[in-house]
């Protein structure tokens, strides 16, 4: 708990990246693609609305209408497919703002959620939502305040189609969310270095190995060793190493945990119903 306005944490919901992978060697860190539901104080923020967003959403639902903002790093698939599937986006007495960085000026995130869910791809369109659904789109690098006392700033990606990191202030503490992004081999990327100077909590596409990266250029993701270049740069706390490969088994994220722990200690890897707090 925060002494000066509340709680603020995030809970993971979905930490896997590209495709959904549930399965017996997948169940220590997830099978759900990616969702965030960050909490400043009594405000609700989610953070992309992949498979992860399905359970959430039935954990949101009560006696109490739901108030919410819904971000979107971008709207590939994987981070968008839960979204007709959100229990709360059916309910009357919702109120859900959703939010995207990367479409204008050539496309509206309601313009891109309407072909997603067009048939035939979708039997229903948005407008079967009975919530009062609100879309906003800015551009990546605008300074957002969408609650009072919650300021987020943002920044651009390097991912094909384009891609929005945020960062997360509330009463003092930051949590910042990157992902999908890919870095220039020896040369950090000044974006993401100012959006996470001096933050708690850093999230951060950390798909590959650098082991690895090389087979996988121009895809739109890093490693978790440039996730700990990136922290050590820019003063940043705790890394927490996200949006795993669904080739990457529990065995091998393990590996992975140990590895980052000694390279830098107090760096962990998300799994699915892990909360943390700046």
């Amino acid at each position: 708990m925060l002494q000066n306005g509340g709680d603020f944490f995030v809970r993971f919901w979905g930490t896997r990246g590209s495709i959904s992978c549930p399965g017996e060697k997948h169940l220590r860190y997830g099978g759900n693609t990616a969702c965030l539901e960050v909490r400043c104080g009594e405000k609700i923020l989610v953070f992309d609305a992949g498979t992860g967003l399905r359970p959430l959403g039935k954990s949101l639902m009560g006696d109490k209408p739901l108030d919410a903002d819904i971000f979107l790093t971008h709207t590939h698939h994987d981070h968008i497919v839960g979204l007709p599937f959100f229990a709360p986006l059916f309910d009357k007495r919702s109120r859900i703002r959703l939010w995207a960085g990367h479409l204008v000026p050539e496309l509206t995130l309601h313009d891109v959620l309407v072909q997603f869910m067009n048939a035939p791809l979708f039997p229903v369109p948005p407008k079967i939502f009975a919530a009062n659904v609100s879309f906003h789109d800015f551009t990546a690098g605008d300074v957002l305040e969408p609650r009072p006392g919650v300021r987020l700033v943002t920044a651009p990606l390097n991912h094909p189609n384009g891609a929005t990191g945020y960062r997360i202030n509330f009463h003092g503490h930051a949590i910042c969310y990157v992902t999908d992004t890919e870095h220039l081999e020896g040369k950090p990327d000044r974006n993401i270095l100012e959006l996470i100077e001096g933050a708690d909590l850093v999230i951060y596409d950390c798909t590959y190995t650098d082991e690895e990266f090389p087979k996988y250029r121009n895809w739109g993701h890093s490693t978790w060793q440039e996730g700990v270049r990136l922290c050590e740069k820019a003063g940043a706390g705790k890394l927490v190493i996200f949006h795993h490969d669904p080739s990457h088994e529990d065995s091998f994220m393990d590996r992975v945990a140990e590895e980052a722990e000694a390279l830098r200690p107090g760096t962990i890897v998300a799994q699915e119903g892990m909360i943390l707090r700046p």
